[in-house]
């Protein structure tokens, strides 16, 4: 995940998971569903010891598919995890965590609900900047907001940016943005059909919006 990425791709959002083992059984195959470039592990609550060890076994499933794992809001852990990185929500929070990570492991930065907030996360180290993900209330920027912040962001700036899709249809419009990266949450491990079929079914929206 770095600038000038030569094609865009998909990045996957875990639900927060305390059943490591129960929750590779259907991100396994979700990966060799598209073209995934990294997994963003949410934990459930825990001891450190726990976390550390949870994040391991999903380790071990994404990385060999040579994808990257980053943990969403707990780079302390990130080294003796095993894991890619870290996504940072927030810009004082990303600014206090970039020096765990930087330069041997990715910073990504999120919450960013302003251009200055944008354009501090990248001046700060981000590898990457992502817009339109739900706050801790479950609250997302209007769409036609995000649509113009991620098109406002990939014509000025290098660092690559990751577009948020709440949903299906939310897919190729943001794919039309430019946007480097496409973030697939909740609503991918929820589907009825299961996640690997959802996921092949939104990186085929994908073909279809730049045919």
């Amino acid at each position: 995940m770095t600038a000038n990425t030569p094609r865009q791709r998909l990045y996957l959002v875990t639900p927060a998971v305390s059943d490591p083992a129960r929750f590779a059984g259907a991100l396994e195959p979700a990966l060799g569903a598209g073209d995934i470039a990294a997994v963003l592990l949410c934990l459930a609550d825990d001891g450190e010891r726990a976390l550390i060890e949870r994040t391991k076994h999903i380790a071990s499933v994404v990385q060999r598919h040579e994808v990257a794992l980053l943990l969403d809001n707990r780079p302390e852990i990130v080294a003796r995890a095993g894991a890619d990185g870290a996504h940072l929500s927030g810009v004082e929070k990303f600014a206090a965590a970039v020096a765990l990570l930087k330069p041997e492991r990715i910073a990504g930065a999120g919450g960013l609900r302003s251009r200055h907030d944008a354009m501090l996360a990248g001046e700060t180290g981000a590898d990457y900047v992502m817009f339109g993900e739900p706050d801790r209330h479950g609250r997302r920027p209007n769409f036609e907001d995000l649509q113009e912040r991620l098109t406002w962001w990939v014509e000025l700036f290098e660092i690559p940016c990751v577009a948020y899709a709440g949903g299906k249809d939310e897919v190729a419009p943001l794919w039309r943005t430019g946007a480097d990266f496409l973030a697939l949450g909740d609503w991918i491990w929820s589907a009825p059909e299961g996640a690997a079929k959802a996921i092949a079914t939104a990186a085929a929206c994908l073909d279809e919006a730049v045919t």
